[in-house]
């Protein structure tokens, strides 16, 4: 860029490499306000509770491919996941870091079923500042997270859904949980992995 007739030396963002720059951190506040605001211009849009959340979850899964890049590219990871838990304690730990500063409280392994996984928070950093309106008492704005796990999954070649649900704590509180149930093509990948 040239000011004054002589080079500019200042690197604007698009300028700097995406390896070797150190994350940035955006304030609470900031996040919080753009995603109140994110929040009301969808529900301007939507007629019910199930509605918002698709529109919420429909996003995040464009942020999760985009993601997936990043921080794979920022890590160093050269070879993609092929197993089912791997790719869970990716976003466990390496996805969800970058996300939110710190891994998820917990992932675990249904008992019930093979292909269902559930990754556990307390408190999602985009419940925290939303007040629900009486006339969608069933919202759960983490949908919007259970979008960016399914598009991390689907840009790895996991093919999922994936649902947040709140659920009552032991001690009178709630937290979330993100239920990711894999496509069957899944199951008999790891099957004939398994085997191998």
């Amino acid at each position: 860029r040239l000011e004054g007739g002589s080079m500019s030396l200042r690197s604007s963002v698009i300028d700097r490499a995406l390896g070797k720059s150190r994350q940035e951190v955006v304030s609470q506040s900031a996040f919080a306000h753009l995603f109140s605001e994110f929040i009301q211009y969808t529900q301007a849009r939507s007629s019910t509770a199930s509605e918002l959340e698709r529109r919420l979850e429909e996003a995040g899964v464009g942020i999760g491919v985009r993601v997936l890049e990043l921080v794979s590219l920022r890590d160093g990871k050269t070879r993609r996941e092929t197993r089912m838990l791997g790719i869970l304690q990716y976003i466990n730990s390496n996805i969800w870091k970058a996300l939110f500063g710190k891994s998820a409280d917990a992932l675990e392994k249904s008992v019930e079923n093979e292909d269902e996984f559930m990754i556990w928070e307390a408190e999602p950093l985009v419940n925290q500042y939303i007040s629900v309106p009486s006339t969608l008492p069933n919202l759960n704005c983490a949908a919007f997270v259970a979008g960016i796990i399914r598009g991390v999954l689907e840009s790895a070649g996991f093919p999922a859904t994936v649902q947040a649900h709140t659920v009552p704590n032991d001690n009178g509180g709630s937290r979330t949980v993100f239920l990711i149930k894999f496509a069957q093509e899944v199951l008999a990948r790891e099957k004939i992995l398994a085997s191998a």
